[in-house]
């Protein structure tokens, strides 16, 4: 069996450098996939929902028969702190419309990860568009439950759900409930979903003021995707789970 791994940012794929076995490729391209080994396929989307459903789609083309969506995201909780793992039992839709993962595949993934790392579980929310204040992920976190949110998830759970595949969403937190974004994040992302450092430095240039709380968050950035380093450690055990049911 085949697990299509759908990552949204350049910079969340250097994480799957720690598979065993792994070919990796220095350079990949948006919409593109790869071979990462034998059982996976690793499509780099770009952000957004429409990016992460047309590569999941590529990924069940090319065979996938589980689908995982992978990298960072932002904590609603005031539990989660940065680095922590989000391992979701739950995907709500930016409508709070809510569909479960593959019940049996949290369990397996759960307990291969505990002797390694803590894996909080609860929904993960859709956003159509980053969530930047810490008021807004406040008032999302009463309204909802949710402990978590992304803008790819959702989007790839649906494409297992139409094809009757196993789905699993495994991320790590970048951003705490509490933090602000820098303006300067706001504006990196581009139509394809990737992120511009040119435009982050010309932010910058007009608000400077902006370059320590922009450390702040390259350094969280860091910790999120050092956990997923660990957890990448561990997916030929994760995907060697078994199953064609939802």
């Amino acid at each position: 069996m085949i697990t299509g791994i759908i990552v949204a940012l350049s910079e969340e794929l250097s994480t799957l450098k720690t598979v065993p076995n792994a070919l990796w490729e220095r350079s990949m391209i948006r919409g593109k996939f790869i071979f990462l080994t034998d059982d996976i396929i690793l499509v780099y989307s770009g952000a957004g929902a429409e990016n992460a459903r047309k590569s999941a789609e590529l990924a069940v083309a090319k065979g996938a028969t589980k689908l995982m969506s992978w990298g960072c995201a932002a904590a609603l909780s005031p539990d989660l702190k940065m680095g922590d793992l989000v391992l979701a039992d739950s995907l709500m839709s930016a409508d709070e419309f809510e569909m479960p993962v593959n019940a049996t595949w949290h369990q397996h993934t759960k307990n291969i990860l505990d002797s390694e790392v803590v894996a909080y579980k609860g929904a993960l929310i859709a956003s159509k568009e980053i969530i930047s204040t810490a008021q807004a992920k406040q008032a999302l976190f009463e309204k909802t439950g949710a402990i978590a949110l992304d803008m790819e998830s959702v989007a790839i759970a649906q494409v297992a759900q139409h094809y009757a595949l196993p789905f699993l969403a495994i991320r790590t937190v970048a951003d705490p409930s509490t933090m602000d974004l820098p303006n300067a994040v706001l504006k990196a992302l581009n139509e394809n979903g990737e992120i511009e450092i040119t435009k982050i430095i010309g932010s910058l240039v007009f608000n400077p003021k902006e370059i320590p709380h922009l450390i702040q968050l390259g350094q969280y950035f860091q910790l999120a995707k050092r956990t997923l380093s660990r957890v990448a450690k561990q997916l030929p055990d994760i995907i060697a789970f078994k199953s064609t049911s939802v």
